[in-house]
């Protein structure tokens, strides 16, 4: 598939799995939109490493939480490029907090960022792609959306919901866009690590090695460019865990 000219917004690609995801999609000739809610200075960096490898991208703050902001950002888009093309569903805030410390904030900020806002963004394009007769979605959910993390109550039950939405999504939106989800584990990220994040020990997972930023992309590119027949699927990346 020819990627020159197409459009992609990722949201939350400002740093960390946003921006390796951002960075491969430039390296496919996507042009892009570089969303931000709080990481200004990182997001800034992240465009100018993506405009190394010739394409356009543009920096656009908006919570993605708040509709009339992600109404900005889908209309910025079609201002600037005329099209959508992509939509990775990527910004998500990860809390640890379990029944007895989840407060109504906790769960109010994770419950907004991670489902409702994945949904806003969703909704938003839809019209586009369906104009165009064809589009792709990539949520990017996590395992703990297929496992029961009692210490992350609100955040495995808000990638729990994106599950749900992806495939209701790809009945809705088929045949002209598939839908479908990434559900991540272990993912370390060396250049981005915070000093002092403890992770699960590595002999708990199958493959005995934690996942890296590649691990994820390559998925994205496949499921974004390659992919012809797969839709509504929630994709493990996870050395095994979920088995």
């Amino acid at each position: 598939m020819l990627t020159k000219n197409k459009v992609a917004i990722i949201t939350g690609s400002g740093r960390r799995l946003g921006r390796q995801i951002a960075i491969s999609l430039a390296k496919k000739g996507y042009n892009l939109i570089i969303n931000y809610n709080h990481s200004q200075l990182e997001a800034q960096d992240t465009v100018k490493i993506i405009r190394k490898y010739g394409v356009k991208a543009i920096l656009i703050e908006a919570d993605i939480s708040k509709k009339l902001e992600v109404q900005r950002m889908i209309n910025r888009t079609i201002k600037e490029f005329g099209r959508i093309d992509l939509l990775v569903n990527n910004a998500s805030i990860f809390l640890e907090s379990s029944l007895k410390s989840t407060t109504e904030k906790k769960w109010d900020a994770t419950i907004d960022i991670n489902l409702k806002g994945t949904f806003l963004c969703s909704q938003a394009v839809a019209p586009y792609m369906l104009k165009q007769k064809k589009g792709r979605i990539i949520n990017i959910a996590s395992l703990g959306g297929l496992q029961p993390w009692k210490e992350h109550l609100p955040y495995s039950i808000s990638k729990a919901g994106v599950i749900m939405l992806t495939k209701i999504l790809a009945k809705t939106l088929a045949p002209d866009i598939h839908v479908n989800a990434i559900a991540p584990g272990t993912i370390f990220l060396v250049s981005e690590e915070k000093p002092g994040v403890k992770h699960i020990p590595v002999d708990s997972i199958p493959l005995k090695k934690y996942g890296n930023s590649k691990d994820v992309t390559d998925m994205v590119i496949f499921l974004s460019t390659t992919s012809r027949y797969i839709t509504g699927q929630v994709i493990p990346i996870d050395g095994g865990r979920s088995i």
